[in-house]
């Protein structure tokens, strides 16, 4: 199976957080062939470390480690280049969820796991706003047990 997978479940690839189980269960049940980021992606998840650092919950040896088994892992991911088409959409996903709570961002998430719909299988993400965000844009999340 292809997935998609967002900076907030991403991290969790890599760092230990509270729901990184449910993640870990996802792999388990799922075969995992192929995974699609965004490429903000690269940019929110080195400010995800760096944030860790700043309140003391990595050392900088620890932000280093993970920051560079991060960027070897980039060659087995799928990207999502962020191109004028991406732009546009997560506009527009703006002015249609804007009123709702959706941000800059998440947009350009939702934008570009939207570009990918026909290619995954499913979506991935532990923020709950982005996942509403999701099911109404019709991308599929997994059911966790």
């Amino acid at each position: 199976m292809k997935v998609f997978i967002d900076t907030s479940s991403l991290i969790k690839l890599y760092y230990k957080e509270e729901d990184t189980s449910k993640l870990d269960q996802i792999f388990t049940d799922y075969n995992v062939t192929g995974i699609f980021i965004s490429e903000i992606a690269k940019v929110e998840f080195f400010s995800a470390i760096y944030k860790k650092l700043r309140v003391n919950q990595l050392s900088l040896q620890n932000a280093d480690d993970i920051l560079s088994l991060f960027l070897l892992d980039l060659n087995s991911y799928i990207v999502v280049l962020v191109n004028s088409e991406i732009i546009d959409f997560s506009q527009s996903l703006i002015k249609k969820y804007g009123v709702k709570g959706l941000r800059a961002l998440d947009a350009m998430q939702l934008a570009s796991v939207c570009s990918v719909k026909s290619m995954i299988d499913f979506a991935i993400t532990d923020d709950k706003l982005l996942a509403e965000f999701f099911t109404l844009e019709n991308i599929k999340i997994p059911a966790l047990s």
